[in-house]
């Protein structure tokens, strides 16, 4: 037997034991039907298969960090295009929902309605916070006062400070001068270490974007602090377990104790320096907030290498991009690359589990939900729709022009960076810097996919950037 076939069985093995051993010891739900509230209740077979083929695949990739064997395991056996059909056939069978499971020491409801999507986004963080359990468990090991994880006073505070620093409201970073110019000496970089060994890869890819987040973030001082990757790196691996790994204490206040140590210098032309203008007070807890930053710059990572395989794969679109980076002096934002960047998030979203947890009961049109329900909305279910999205699994950019009007996205959960009030504060800062770096590869170079090539009219539903690879001519 392959090793592939062997991963994949242990895999839905060991869920479908977990599920089994947790089910077993509930009681009244052997049957598909409606809770006491009046709320649609899962079967024991369709919550098993929910667990196997929606929530495990996400899990055994990495929450929190993304584990590459796993990753190649799902773009193989396409598991995320099952998960998406699998909620399809629950969405079929319950109807709008909110679908609880019948679980034994957790109430948990599952979100198939893109009404009712929104109604939680929007809903957060009272009555639906942020907050979960399962939230807590994981960025805890790396930012336990984080504002994802923070509630009444500290949450208002520290959202306050999130949003002045990461300059929530504009588009394009006040300090944006400063930053792009650093997207330029990175992007060079990145061509000069692809042209030495003959091709753009993952490791040349991340290296040179991680050197660009903490230069933006920390300081041109942080460039070469590689032993601080390595914590983080460590930390949020730790994460991934959330509560079933041990804190590591002692590592995560020598992690944070760097970052103070940056903050302290405040570099001038850094997001660290620009943050030392910032009031604050004594539950802002600012060391804390950017553990954060550099953990939502990794959608940027990952969706950027992903999305010069999209622009490789629709040349018409590449072309669109070129004539943009050929007119960017008077378009300093670069709505069709930051678009880009965003069809990528939409395609194969970063953050497919997106949790919230009730603070209170709620009503909805069929019943009840009971206070403390965690809530999931499965991200790649509404965005990878088949059934009611005619672009799901293609590469439509203009779902993101303001003025456009040939699709859905005005009344559909297309939530790259979340949504609602505890939306990303940090979306735009991400986009501006992604857009620009691409921006600086493609202008006088042309990046064509060496190992795989992607069908324009079916993208794959899962795409594996730790295996592809890049020529630079």
């Amino acid at each position: 037997m392959s090793k592939t076939r062997k991963d994949s069985l242990f895999l839905a093995a060991g869920v479908l034991g977990a599920f089994s051993a947790g089910l077993a010891v509930g009681r009244g739900i052997s049957r598909a039907g409606t809770t006491c509230t009046g709320l649609p209740r899962a079967s024991l077979l369709d919550t098993l298969a929910l667990g196997l083929e929606v929530f495990a695949p996400v899990v055994a990739q990495g929450v929190i960090i993304r584990r590459p064997p796993m990753v190649a395991l799902a773009e193989k056996l396409d598991l995320d295009r099952r998960a998406v059909q699998r909620m399809q056939k629950l969405r079929d069978k319950y109807g709008r929902g909110p679908l609880m499971l019948p679980l034994p020491i957790r109430k948990q409801a599952v979100v198939l309605d893109p009404r009712h999507a929104q109604r939680v986004l929007d809903g957060s963080p009272a009555p639906f916070s942020p907050a979960s359990t399962e939230k807590r468990g994981a960025l805890s090991h790396f930012e336990p006062k984080a504002v994802l994880l923070s509630e009444g006073a500290e949450r208002s505070e520290r959202r306050r400070f999130n949003e002045a620093a990461l300059d929530t409201a504009h588009p394009m970073h006040r300090m944006a001068a400063g930053f792009l110019p650093l997207a330029e000496e990175e992007a060079a970089r990145i061509l000069e270490a692809a042209r030495a060994q003959g091709r753009l890869d993952w490791d040349v890819w991340s290296q040179g974007w991680y050197r660009l987040i903490r230069r933006i973030v920390l300081g041109n001082g942080a460039a070469e602090d590689h032993e601080l990757q390595e914590m983080i790196t460590r930390l949020r691996g730790a994460a991934n377990w959330a509560g079933f790994h041990p804190t590591m204490r002692g590592k995560r206040e020598r992690f944070l104790e760097r970052i103070r140590m940056y903050l302290d210098r405040a570099e001038p032309g850094s997001l660290a320096g620009f943050m030392a203008q910032i009031p604050r007070n004594a539950l802002t807890a600012p060391e804390q907030q950017v553990p954060q930053w550099l953990f939502a710059f990794d959608a940027a990572v990952i969706a950027s290498f992903r999305a010069l395989a999209l622009l490789d794969t629709y040349p018409d679109q590449l072309q669109r991009a070129r004539e943009e980076i050929a007119e960017r002096s008077g378009k300093p934002q670069l709505p069709f690359l930051r678009a880009t960047l965003l069809e990528a998030l939409r395609l194969w979203p970063t953050t497919p589990m997106v949790l919230r947890q009730s603070r209170e009961e709620t009503q909805w049109e069929d019943g009840a939900m009971p206070a403390d329900t965690g809530v999931l909305i499965h991200a790649p279910f509404f965005h990878r729709d088949d059934a009611h999205l005619p672009y799901a699994d293609r590469f439509t950019p203009e779902l993101w022009r303001e003025d456009w009007e040939g699709g859905v996205k005005r009344d559909w959960p297309l939530i790259p960076f979340s949504d609602g009030p505890v939306i990303c504060p940090g979306r735009h800062l991400v986009l501006m810097t992604g857009s620009h770096l691409l921006a600086a590869l493609l202008e006088k170079h042309t990046l064509r996919l060496e190992n795989k090539r992607l069908d324009p009219a079916r993208l794959p539903g899962t795409l594996d950037n730790f295996g592809l690879r890049f020529q630079v001519s």
